[in-house]
């Protein structure tokens, strides 16, 4: 077997996801000198040092720090990196390790924080679906307001080629996996379990259908069940994967704020869907609108705005319906204001109000009988009480 890939799977069976500190083990030392040193129950004085160094208590830290040294050995002693790699193949899964063809090197952002590795089981390409993404996420607690919005945005945003990345949960998780899947594009679905584990179970044949047009992705190794913890530290690299965040629900205490912190951190653009604000589960949206923290969207092309390429990606402005009247020059508009709606005038008297000379009063007065706006009388010209106009 590949040994990078045993290497990586056994430190994945060693520390707990998103372990920040066996981040900069690894960085340091390589993960091959950091499986040795686990293994020796050592750890080098200066790497100690440097951990303990942003603690505010020293002392505390080294403790903790050497305990955690404890916990990692024992693991690595009882991990089993061969079978978890012939596991994940029967399940059809694989490894993806940085510095691999798959390997989205934007998740390098996430510093000491990146993943060991990432198991995927699906169809799709990891790094290429990812070159384009927008993550959705948003309350499991969800309304039908939400759904409806979060499957159309996730629809549009796949039908523009967009790849829509979010946790796979129940709620806002599910719509936009759903809405992505009727479009030709892929979907990845980030995990806190690992990718043979259907949580939640009434999700199983939603996840069957990413396989076949996207990717479940995962820190966790084969058959590891999913935690509040993990939910949490997961969401990180949700943010990571994607261009940008949209938040579609969220109330005040909810998991997808942890995801828009995690995306603010990254530097990454953050939207966010308002919604009543009798509802509880857009109170977090509105927080964050309030404080000036994310960007309100209400289509995908503002999405697109958003997290897109300059240049090429620009939503059109918004604008009202066009109406008759928006073919009128500025001339024409100023002789409609000018004539009266219930007595008339004449076309000195109009010429005058509208500030134009009695020609072009005389012009623009034919042209707007012809078009239906005005009424000539014996008395001089009025507007028509019901305006249809012609097309012009």
């Amino acid at each position: 077997m590949n040994h990078d890939l045993l290497t990586r799977a056994t430190l994945m069976r060693t520390a707990e996801v998103g372990d920040a500190v066996m981040g900069q083990l690894i960085r340091h030392h390589g993960p091959d000198e950091a499986v040795a040193l686990i293994r020796s129950g050592t750890l080098p004085e200066p790497f100690i040092a440097r951990v303990i160094a942003a603690a505010d208590h020293p002392d505390l830290a080294r403790a903790k720090l050497l305990r955690r040294l404890t916990t990692w050995h024992a693991r690595l002693s009882a991990s089993d990196p061969a079978a978890d790699l012939r596991a994940g193949e029967h399940l059809g899964a694989r490894l993806v390790t940085p510095g691999t063809p798959e390997w989205p090197t934007q998740l390098e952002a996430l510093g000491h924080g990146v993943p060991l590795g990432l198991w995927v089981s699906g169809s799709a390409d990891l790094r290429f679906a990812c070159l384009r993404s927008v993550a959705v996420v948003g309350a499991r607690a969800s309304t039908a307001y939400g759904v409806h919005v979060a499957a159309d945005l996730s629809a549009e945003l796949a039908d523009g080629g967009w790849t829509v990345v979010s946790g796979g949960a129940y709620g806002i998780d599910g719509a936009a996996h759903r809405g992505a899947l009727t479009a030709d594009s892929p979907t990845v679905a980030v995990l806190a379990c690992g990718v043979d584990v259907a949580y939640p179970s009434g999700h199983a044949d939603l996840f069957a259908a990413i396989r076949r047009q996207g990717v479940l992705v995962s820190e966790c190794p084969p058959g590891v069940h999913p935690t509040r913890a993990r939910f949490l530290i997961r969401n990180r690299v949700i943010a990571a994967l994607a261009r940008g965040t949209v938040v579609v629900e969220a109330a005040l205490r909810s998991g997808a704020l942890n995801t828009a912190g995690h995306t603010t951190a990254l530097g990454r653009p953050l939207a966010a869907v308002p919604g009543p604000i009798t509802s509880e589960v857009s109170a977090g949206c509105h927080r964050l609108l309030r404080e000036a923290s994310a960007v309100c969207v209400t289509s995908a092309q503002e999405v697109i705005d958003l997290v897109g390429d300059l240049g090429t990606d620009l939503a059109p402005p918004s604008r009202g319906p066009v109406l008759p009247l928006d073919a009128l020059n500025d001339q024409t508009r100023r002789v409609l204001d000018a004539v009266p709606s219930r007595t008339a005038a004449g076309p000195a008297t109009i010429a005058v109000s509208a500030g134009v000379d009695l020609p072009t009063a005389l012009s623009c007065l034919g042209g707007l009988a012809a078009a239906g706006y005005i009424d000539r009388t014996p008395k001089g010209w009025r507007l028509r009480p019901t305006r249809t106009p012609t097309a012009h």
